[in-house]
C-alpha cells in the first residue's frame, strides 16, 4: 500500500497470492492491513482452504450448522480434544473401560487390577478409589461395564451427582446380578431396572442366550413381587453367542442431530435380513377396552416423565401388574417404528464364533418392567426362540459399537473378511484385515449410511480380537485401536482428525457428555489421559487479568 492510503495490489491478485499460502500464514498475512485483513477472510478462499486442508471430497456440502467457512475450518482445526493435559497412574493393571456420569462431572474407571475408581472432571482430574472387585467379576456403576462373570449394581445417585467431596462409603450395593459370559456387558433399559445375560448350551456348537430385565432396586417386602423377568430368549448357532447389549431408544430418532447424509445413502446398502415380518397378532383378552387404555396410557406418562413423582418404584411395580391383571398382557404398539419403544441391540453370528452379525431386537413399553407375565410371551406356541426384528451382517470381525447421541446412528468398527470369504468350519472363521473400517447405520431405515476411511490397523490375531469401546459426541467420533492410539473423526466430513498416543492398546475412549471438548482415554498400559482442545488450553493458560484495588480505580479518577 502507497502513502497515500491506495492499494498497490488489486484484492483479485492478493486472493491469488493467499490461495498459495497455508491457513497460518493467511490468518499472519491478515495481520498487514486493512485491504489483506478483508481478503484473508474471504469465504472462497477459505472452502478452497478447508477441501485442500482437510482433503475432503468437494462433492461434501459445508456442515449444515456452520456460519461460514471460516468457521468451520476453524472449529475442526481448534475444537478436537487432542492436547494431552494429564495421565492418571493410579490403577496398577490394564484399564478396559471408561464412563461418564449424565452430570458429567463424576467418570468412572476399571481395570484388570479388580479395581473400580471413581474420578472429578474439573481442571484436573481426580482419580479415587471406589470399590475393591472380586477375581472375575464385573461391576457397574450406573455408568457402564467391564468384563466379569456376575454383575454389582452400585447406586447411580450417588454417582450422577456434581459432589465432589462425596465419600467413598457412600456407594452401597444394591443387588448382584448374574452376566454370563462377561462379553455380554450389560446395560441400563430404564433408570431402574438393568439387562444382563445367561448363556445355556445346547449341543457343542449351539446354545441359548437368555436376557433377563432386572431391578435394580431389589429390596421388596413382598415376595410377589417381580425383580427379575425374562426378557428373549435367542438361538446361537455355529458357536456364536449374543454379546455387547446395548439399547437405543427409539423416541429420541426426531430430535436435532447434525449428521448429514452426504451423497447417495443407497450407493452402498449394508446386506440386511428381516426376520421380524411375521407380526404376532394381539389376541383380545376378556377384559373392556377400558382397562387396555388404561394401561397403555399410563405406560406412555410413565416414559415420558409424566407419572406421579410421588410413586416409588415398589408402587410403580404394583401398579403396573394391577393394570396387567385387568387388561391385557400385551398393550398393543403406538406406532410400526414404535415411538414408545426401544431397540435391544448386540453383535452375535451365524456362520462363526466371530461376531459379525449385529441383531436388534424391538422393547414394547409393556415389557419395561419385571411386572406381569414371563414365560412364553411374545411368541407362539409353536415357537421356542425369539425371533430378531433386523439382523445386519457386517461380512467381518465386529471390534466395537456406539450410539449417536440422538440414538439414531449406529456407529461401529469391524475388521473385513476378504471379499467372497466362504466359512466351511465354523472354528475357523476367514482371515480378518489389518484395517479397521468405521461404518455408520441409520436405525431408523436400517440401512448404512456410510463408510468412513480406514485410519488405523489392528494386529492381533483372529482369535484373540477383542472388542474396543468407541464413543459419539455431538461432532466428533472417537475410538480406540490396536497400535496404541485413539483416534478422532468428525461425523460430518468422516475425516480423521487427530491421533491420540498410548504406550499400548487402547482400550476405551469416551467424550464428556457437557463438554465434547473433553476427551479421555484408557489403556492396557494402566493410564488414563485426559485430552483437552486447543482453544480450552488458551484459555485455561490465558493470563487472568489482577483485580484493581479500590486505590488505583481512585488514582485513575484523578487523572
Amino acid at each position: 500500500m502507497d502513502e497515500g492510503g491506495t492499494p498497490l495490489l488489486p484484492d483479485s491478485l492478493v486472493y491469488q497470492i493467499f490461495l498459495s499460502l497455508g491457513p497460518a500464514d493467511v490468518l499472519a498475512a491478515g495481520l498487514v492491513c486493512r485491504q489483506w485483513q478483508a481478503v484473508s477472510r474471504d469465504e472462497f478462499l477459505w472452502r478452497e482452504q478447508f477441501y485442500r486442508y482437510y482433503q475432503v471430497a468437494r462433492d461434501v456440502p459445508r456442515h449444515p450448522a456452520a456460519m461460514s467457512w471460516y468457521e468451520e475450518f476453524q472449529r475442526l482445526y481448534d475444537t478436537v480434544p487432542c492436547v494431552e493435559v494429564q495421565t492418571l497412574r493410579e490403577h496398577t493393571d490394564q484399564v478396559l473401560h471408561l464412563s461418564f456420569s449424565h452430570s458429567g462431572y463424576q467418570f468412572a474407571s476399571c481395570s484388570k487390577d479388580c479395581t473400580v475408581k471413581r474420578g472429578h472432571a474439573a481442571l484436573q482430574l481426580e482419580l479415587h478409589p471406589v470399590l475393591p472387585v472380586q477375581q472375575g467379576r464385573l461391576a457397574t456403576a450406573g455408568l457402564g461395564g467391564v468384563p466379569g462373570a456376575a454383575q454389582l449394581l452400585i447406586r447411580r445417585d450417588c454417582c450422577h451427582q456434581p459432589s465432589p467431596g462425596l465419600p467413598t462409603d457412600s456407594f452401597a450395593l444394591l443387588s448382584r446380578v448374574r452376566n454370563k459370559p462377561y462379553d455380554v456387558f450389560g446395560c441400563w433399559l430404564t433408570e431402574t431396572s438393568l439387562i444382563s445375560g445367561n448363556l445355556h448350551r445346547i449341543g457343542d456348537i449351539t446354545s441359548c442366550s437368555v436376557l433377563w430385565l432386572n431391578n435394580a432396586f431389589q429390596d421388596v417386602e413382598s415376595e410377589n413381587v417381580n425383580v427379575v423377568k425374562r426378557l428373549f430368549k435367542i438361538q446361537n448357532l455355529n458357536a456364536s453367542t449374543v454379546r455387547t447389549v446395548m439399547v437405543a431408544d427409539c423416541s429420541r430418532f426426531d430430535s436435532p442431530d447434525l449428521l448429514l447424509e452426504a451423497g447417495d445413502p443407497a450407493t452402498s446398502p449394508c446386506r440386511i435380513f428381516d426376520l421380524g415380518s411375521d407380526n404376532e397378532e394381539v389376541v383380545a383378552g376378556p377384559a373392556p377396552a377400558h382397562a387396555k387404555e388404561g394401561l397403555r396410557h399410563f405406560l406412555d406418562r410413565v416414559l415420558e416423565g409424566r407419572a406421579q413423582p410421588q410413586l416409588s418404584e415398589r408402587m410403580l411395580e404394583t401398579k403396573v401388574a394391577e393394570l396387567l391383571a385387568q387388561g391385557h398382557t400385551k398393550p398393543p404398539e403406538r406406532s410400526a417404528t414404535g415411538a414408545k419403544s426401544k431397540y435391544l441391540i448386540f453383535t452375535t453370528g451365524c456362520l462363526t464364533y466371530s461376531p459379525h452379525q449385529i441383531g436388534i431386537k424391538q422393547i414394547l413399553p409393556h415389557q419395561m418392567t419385571t411386572a406381569g407375565p414371563v414365560l412364553g410371551e411374545g411368541r407362539g406356541s409353536d415357537a421356542f426362540f425369539d425371533a430378531l426384528d433386523h439382523v445386519i451382517d457386517i461380512h467381518g470381525h465386529i471390534i466395537g459399537m456406539g450410539l449417536s447421541p440422538d440414538n439414531r446412528y449406529l456407529y461401529v468398527n469391524s475388521r473385513a473378511w476378504p471379499n467372497g470369504a466362504v466359512v466351511a468350519d465354523p472354528m475357523q472363521p476367514p482371515p480378518i484385515a489389518e484395517e479397521i473400517d468405521l461404518l455408520v447405520f441409520d436405525l431408523k431405515t436400517m440401512r448404512e449410511v456410510r463408510r468412513a476411511l480406514r485410519a488405523h490397523r489392528a494386529y492381533t490375531p483372529n482369535d484373540e480380537c477383542f472388542f474396543i469401546f468407541l464413543d459419539v459426541s455431538r461432532d466428533f467420533v472417537a475410538s480406540g485401536a490396536e497400535d496404541r492410539h485413539g483416534y478422532i473423526w468428525d461425523r460430518h466430513y468422516n475425516i480423521c482428525l487427530a491421533r491420540l498416543r498410548h504406550e499400548d492398546v487402547v482400550n476405551s475412549v469416551v467424550f464428556s457428555p457437557q463438554e465434547q471438548e473433553l476427551l479421555l482415554t484408557a489403556s492396557d498400559d494402566a493410564t488414563i489421559k485426559a485430552w483437552r482442545s486447543p482453544r480450552t488450553m488458551r484459555v485455561l493458560q490465558a493470563p487472568r487479568p489482577r483485580p484493581r484495588t479500590f486505590f488505583s480505580w481512585l488514582a485513575s479518577q484523578r487523572r
